[in-house]
This record gives structure tokens, C-alpha cells and sequence, in this order.
């Protein structure tokens, strides 16, 4: 297949890239004329310049593939405007070049568990509930599926909505774990349990070229149709994940420390704070807090199981180890 990717220099775009490369697909990465291309040219990929802001060169860029991978987003912004610029108008601009072709390609649009909103306890989500985001994030990437259905009739489109992901490459999630599990003390927000479903990154990239390949496609009479979410199969506790990320550091589990989440919130506005004196983006932000107070970010893969053939392959302390592994090495390049 002709692959055009976005978002091939992030966390899980290139080891998608790389995923590509390997399968003997060919691969056009949207970059921008500042982008860093070091890495996905050693891969051997091909180059469209385009910016997602002004929709400049997109319409060159989707032209002669066979699927357009849909990646980049922004993850972390200062203000609200800046998730639904990178989340929501990027999305709708990659669509209307997509529609605008005579033949349009398949779009795969990678969203987020965020975007459906929390689950509770009791059940996970699954692909026919009703999206309640709780984050302006959420809410943003909700707006790029939003833009996507808007453009289904002409755009055979399928969208993934992955719970929170880790991996070789992680600089956010992972890094954030263990710190707290190096001290041997881990916060928590709220005092009540919290369960998470996770996916390694190579499980998920699975899955975004198995709904590349024979994903059903939306369906604006049945909002499920096209939809799916993926985990590893399994749910853990705030207290399990941490537990594991100190047995592949080798620690023993960190005591955890609920906190009101009051509390977290004022945490979010002095790490805002402190990032805007330092001219940062910080990853905690009162937005991730909103998110974090929920107690429950779980989700079902019938779904995807079903459809697309999904069998996660990679469990959490097998991947852990690979990602960890990954930081050494990363670390031992370093000049």
C-alpha cells in the first residue's frame, strides 16, 4: 500500500514509520519545513511538506496514496484554542483535501479514549456510547472525528480511539511514572479506586493498519460503524501501574498517596504556572487534572477483535521492560 503519514515524528508515528518501512509499504511522511527528518529518512521514507494550520500543500500531499494515516494532533497547549487548532481544524483540513480528489483515499484518523470521555467502574466504553469528553483535549479530538463524519460520504474513513499508550519512544506517560516509583512514594488524585486500560505502541500501530486495511468505514446512519477502541484486554489500578513500572526498575512498589483532588487542581495551576515563567508547555496542566479525577479510563476491543482480527500481543511488563530498555539506549547515544 501507499502510505501518506501524519505525525511521523512523534512517539508513535515513527515507530509506525518504521512498521511500514518493514512491511514493504511505501511511505510519504507530511512534514514541515522545520520538521527534523533525520530519523524517518535513515528509514527510507519519502517527504510532502505541508502545514496542518493553513492547509498548505495538503492537497499535493494526499494525492496517489491508497491511505492517508492521520497522527499528528496536540497533546498539551497553553490555551484552549491551541488543542482545537492542532486537534479539530488540522482534522477537517486533511479531510477536505482528501475530499476534494476525484478518488479520495481511506482515511484512518487516530484519536484518543479522551475524546469518547470516562467510563465507569462497573462497565468500560464501548464504541455506540455517547462521546462525553471532560477535557477541552478530549473535546478537541472529539471535534476532529466530528470533522471527519462530516466528510464520510466522500472520505471512506475509520476512526481508532486508544486509551493511554506507552512504548519504546514515550516521553510523557512513562517518564512521568517513574520518578515516584525511584522515590518509592506515587500521588494519586481522590481517594476513591481508579482503573485504566493501556496499549503498547506496536499493539496500537497494529491496529491502525488493520483498519487501514479491512476497517469497516463510517457510517453516518450508525454512529459505532468505523469506530474502534483497543487496549491490552486488561484493566489496572493506579496502584498496579505503578507497581509495575518499580518492578521493571527493579524497586519494590511505591506507597501510594491519595490526595483530594482540590489539591491536584492546585497542582496543575502551579505547574501552568511555572511553565509560563520558563516558556514551557507542561504536561500536567489542569486540563490532565480534569481527566485524572475521573475514576475510570477503560474501554472494550470486541470491537476491534471482531473486525479487524485484534489480538494484543504485548503484556504490561514485557512492554515496560522494552520501554526502559529503550530510555538506556537512548541515553547511552547521547553524546
Amino acid at each position: 500500500m501507499r502510505f501518506l503519514l501524519t505525525g511521523g515524528t512523534g512517539f508513535i508515528g515513527q515507530r509506525l514509520a518504521s512498521r511500514i518501512i518493514e512491511r514493504g509499504d511505501s511511505l510519504t511522511a507530511l512534514v514541515r519545513p522545520s520538521s527534523r527528518r533525520d530519523a524517518l529518512a535513515a528509514l527510507g521514507a519519502q517527504f510532502a511538506v505541508g502545514d496542518l494550520t493553513t492547509g498548505e500543500g495538503l492537497a499535493e500531499a494526499v494525492r496517489d496514496v491508497d491511505c492517508v494515516l492521520h497522527l499528528a494532533g496536540v497533546t498539551k497547549a497553553r490555551e484552549p484554542a491551541g488543542y482545537f487548532e492542532g486537534n479539530a481544524n488540522g482534522t477537517r483540513r486533511v479531510a477536505e483535501a482528501m475530499a476534494a480528489l476525484p478518488r479520495p483515499p481511506r482515511l484512518v484518523y487516530c484519536s484518543s479514549l479522551a475524546a469518547a470521555g470516562p467510563s465507569t467502574p462497573q462497565r468500560p466504553r464501548r464504541e455506540e456510547d455517547t462521546p462525553a469528553p471532560v477535557s477541552t483535549y478530549g473535546r478537541s479530538k472529539l471535534g476532529g472525528e466530528e470533522a471527519v463524519r462530516e466528510l464520510a460520504d466522500r472520505v471512506p474513513s475509520v476512526i481508532v480511539r486508544p486509551p493511554m499508550v506507552y512504548g519504546p519512544g514515550d516521553a510523557e506517560f512513562i517518564p512521568s511514572v517513574m520518578p515516584m516509583a525511584r522515590r518509592g512514594l506515587a500521588l494519586k488524585s481522590g481517594f476513591g479506586p481508579k482503573r485504566y486500560s493501556l496499549i503498547h505502541v506496536d499493539d496500537l500501530n497494529t491496529t491502525l493498519l488493520a483498519a487501514a486495511e479491512r476497517g469497516l468505514t463510517l457510517d453516518k446512519s450508525d454512529p459505532a460503524r468505523g469506530v474502534y477502541t483497543v487496549s491490552d484486554g486488561r484493566e489496572y489500578t493506579w496502584e498496579e501501574i505503578c507497581a509495575a513500572v518499580a518492578r521493571a526498575m527493579g524497586r519494590r512498589p511505591p506507597t501510594v498517596l491519595p490526595m483530594p483532588d482540590s489539591l491536584s487542581y492546585l497542582i496543575g495551576l502551579g505547574s501552568e504556572a511555572v511553565a509560563r515563567l520558563r516558556g514551557t508547555i507542561p504536561i500536567l496542566n489542569r486540563d490532565k487534572v480534569r481527566e485524572m479525577t475521573c475514576p475510570s479510563w477503560t474501554c472494550t476491543t470486541e470491537r476491534a477483535s471482531r473486525e479487524l482480527g485484534f489480538a494484543p500481543t504485548i503484556p504490561l511488563d514485557r512492554g515496560l521492560l522494552e520501554t526502559l530498555a529503550s530510555y538506556q539506549r537512548a541515553a547511552l547515544a547521547l553524546p
